[in-house]
């Protein structure tokens, strides 16, 4: 489906031609709308008074609809492998490495401050073609990605969690998990939705509402609610975190989340919990992969250990904030 298509044939002429759009109208409940209108002009005349309140206007929709055609058509893809093919660091040196990923991998980037974990996650998040400054190769399935599917909206593999976030809806954070889940055709959202916001608030360092306003949550709140959203609910293979350590949310809840899905997971992180926490990690410097080490016992000893200590930290940090001084409440003063 083209957006000329999409725009010139009336919405009759359109189902015809694409049957699967029949699907996307009722599951948005719109198939009473007039049929003899192009989907955009329809849009315009009969637009439900729901969707305004989330405020999802008729050029939303259409663009969602092309977004699900397009996906659609490209459902049978399945991301069975990963491979970085190195390129060069900063000075323009040769990487000489080639790092497999398959589902269910979940691996931390570790380096200092500007030596390129950055750079390695938008190379992926782009399937970079040796046309980055690193000039790395991103292979899906052995294979590089043509730019007819790498730059398509609607079958992005890659989900990204960036350290900055900023929520332009005003939506609540229930609206807007269903809105995602109805976005990808999901069927019998509701239990979908109850897990996601469960999984959530685990995360989070203070528990929040399903009433409550994304403009209202705080930045760990915000994390911890789209970390949930991106491993239950996104279809993308592969995921993306930049430093989710400093968004103030249970890192160990967070990893035990992400192992135990079916995605391939890369995380950039200065945190030596959560880079233990990993079965590989990357190692960077001067904007090269420098390393790639397995988890070994030696790790595991060390990840035991921090584990303790961070839990006795956060036992603390609560007591703190909670006005208790070692574990019991000061009362009034």
């Amino acid at each position: 489906m083209t957006e000329d298509e999409l725009y010139r044939l009336p919405l009759g002429a359109l189902i015809e031609k694409y049957p699967a759009c029949r699907d996307f109208l009722k599951s948005y409940g719109l198939l009473t709308l007039d049929a003899s209108l192009p989907f955009p002009q329809a849009l315009e005349k009969d637009l439900p008074d729901s969707f305004r309140e989330m405020q999802l206007s008729a050029s939303d929709l259409a663009d969602l609809l092309v977004a699900f055609h397009t996906s659609d058509a490209d459902a049978h893809i399945r991301v069975s492998s990963l491979e970085i093919v190195g390129g060069s660091d900063k000075d323009g040196r040769p990487e000489n490495i080639s790092v497999m990923l398959c589902p269910g991998d979940v691996v931390s980037l570790v380096g200092p401050t500007g030596s390129g974990k950055s750079q390695l996650l938008a190379d992926i998040e782009c399937a970079a073609r040796a046309d980055t400054p690193s000039r790395r190769r991103i292979l899906f399935n052995g294979t590089e990605i043509p730019d007819a599917r790498r730059f398509s909206f609607g079958s992005r593999l890659v989900a990204q969690l960036t350290q900055n976030m900023n929520f332009v809806m005003d939506v609540s954070a229930e609206e807007f998990l269903e809105m995602h889940a109805l976005s990808w055709m999901l069927s019998d959202t509701a239990p979908i939705v109850d897990r996601c916001f469960e999984m959530a608030n685990r995360l989070s360092g203070e528990r929040f509402r399903k009433d409550t306003r994304l403009t209202r949550l705080s930045g760990g709140q915000a994390r911890a609610l789209m970390i949930a959203d991106t491993v239950m609910i996104s279809p993308a293979p592969i995921l993306l975190i930049d430093e989710i350590e400093n968004a103030g949310i249970d890192r160990l809840e967070a990893m035990k989340l992400l192992t135990q899905g079916k995605k391939i997971v890369l995380l950039a992180t200065h945190d030596p919990l959560l880079a233990l926490s990993a079965g590989r990690r990357i190692i960077l410097q001067n904007g090269g992969i420098r390393a790639v080490l397995e988890q070994d016992e030696t790790d595991r000893e060390n990840l035991k250990e921090l584990s303790e200590a961070d839990r006795l930290n956060t036992s603390l940090r609560q007591a703190v904030r909670n006005g208790e001084r070692n574990g019991k409440d000061v009362g009034n003063v």
